[in-house]
């Protein structure tokens, strides 16, 4: 059996985004990803990010936003994905062992922000929901080798 890569979803406060990439991974490819998640801060799970997976027959609503500061200081991973842009430029110290790699997604609490409706507001989520999920389907396999 094949060693599973360990990645670390990043994100800005952990609520949304980096979440639903977890959720994704440890789904979808369990086999072969140990998947984590974490923000530069913690901002509290998005329920509308839980609304969205749930209509995916993933449920979140248990899991709660942490800062990277809360992972244990021995966990080291192999890839750290930033997934939003301020994650990116504000990415803690990892080890030089750790590939960092960046994949934009955009933001669904900004996207929805004027909505009128839910049907509106969900929209954007829905949206990331199914383009974390395209990626997280090409991993690990569309990762650089270490």
């Amino acid at each position: 059996m094949a060693k599973k890569s360990k990645i670390l979803f990043l994100c800005t406060g952990n609520s949304c985004r980096s979440q639903m990439a977890e959720a994704w991974a440890r789904f979808l490819k369990n086999d072969s990803i140990e998947a984590y998640s974490a923000g530069i801060t913690a901002h509290g799970l998005n329920p509308d990010a839980i609304t969205v997976m749930q209509e995916s027959g993933l449920n979140c609503s248990d899991w709660r936003s942490k800062t990277t500061s809360e992972l244990p200081p021995e966990m080291t991973f192999d890839y750290v994905i930033t997934l939003c842009d301020n994650a990116s430029q504000s990415c803690p110290f990892f080890p030089a062992a750790t590939a960092l790699i960046h994949k934009g997604f955009d933001d669904p609490p900004t996207l929805a922000r004027n909505a009128t409706n839910e049907r509106e507001r969900l929209a954007p989520y829905r949206r990331v929901r199914d383009e974390l999920k395209t990626f997280i389907l090409s991993l690990p396999e569309s990762l650089p080798k270490l």
